[in-house]
């Protein structure tokens, strides 16, 4: 498969990865300026950036790369002492294959936005779900019947109006989604609530109505008896 739709692939899939691609390389290296491979989660590599010493310090800052989600300049050098050094965005090390020759790799993370599910066709649920991208979440709005909750999801809120509640609170609950809110009146989501198939301290993670909880604001305070200044 070509690396660019594998690349697309991963991507539709929310799988993690890293797209190398050569930006410079001295003869006699075997990689060429342009070639790309990507390095996944689990350490394969697909595609080609230089031999195997050169693929050994690709997966190592590749996979350094993927875990703290900042990209990276790989230069590899011929040498065998040579230490490795480090500088803001670059890192420097030796390649101790007999081919010599040396190659530049940007290393570029591309990992998933974290998925706001919107169950739900209402405007409510639109209106999340266009809010979603410019938050920096990847925004699915679906029909409450065809939710399906994952367990690596940020957020669940449901604006379905009845359609679909129940088994979409339930699912992302047993699945741990850090943020399951519900959009009701608080008589209704009480009753949806107390209508769920989950213990006790599951149903209390809901958050209905939906949103940060608000403060009540103080109660005025009561008037005392009132006093005369004695003349």
């Amino acid at each position: 498969m070509i690396v660019a739709d594998l690349a697309a692939e991963l991507s539709r899939s929310r799988e993690p990865f890293v797209q190398a691609t050569v930006v410079r390389a001295q003869k006699p290296a075997s990689a060429h300026a342009g070639d790309t491979a990507l390095v996944r989660a689990d350490g394969r590599i697909d595609g080609f950036v230089g031999g195997t010493c050169a693929e050994s310090s690709v997966r190592e800052y590749g996979l350094m790369t993927l875990a703290t989600n900042e990209p990276v300049l790989l230069r590899i050098v011929p040498g065998e002492q040579l230490p490795r050094s480090t500088e803001e965005g670059a890192v420097t090390v030796a390649n101790p294959c007999l081919s010599g020759g040396s190659v530049e790799i940007f290393l570029e993370p591309r990992v998933p936005a974290p998925r706001l599910l919107v169950v739900g066709d209402s405007p409510i649920a639109q209106a999340l779900a266009a809010l979603g991208g410019p938050l920096g979440f990847d925004a699915v709005a679906v029909p409450g019947e065809r939710a399906e909750p994952a367990a690596g999801d940020a957020a669940l809120v449901v604006a379905s109006h009845g359609r679909g509640e129940e088994p979409a609170l339930t699912a992302a609950l047993r699945l741990g989604v850090p943020y399951v809110g519900l959009i009701a009146s608080r008589i209704r989501g009480a009753a949806v609530l107390a209508a769920l198939d989950v213990p006790d301290e599951l149903r209390a993670r809901v958050h209905s109505p939906a949103g940060p909880a608000r403060r009540r604001p103080p109660a005025p305070a009561r008037p005392g008896p009132s006093t005369r200044c004695a003349g």
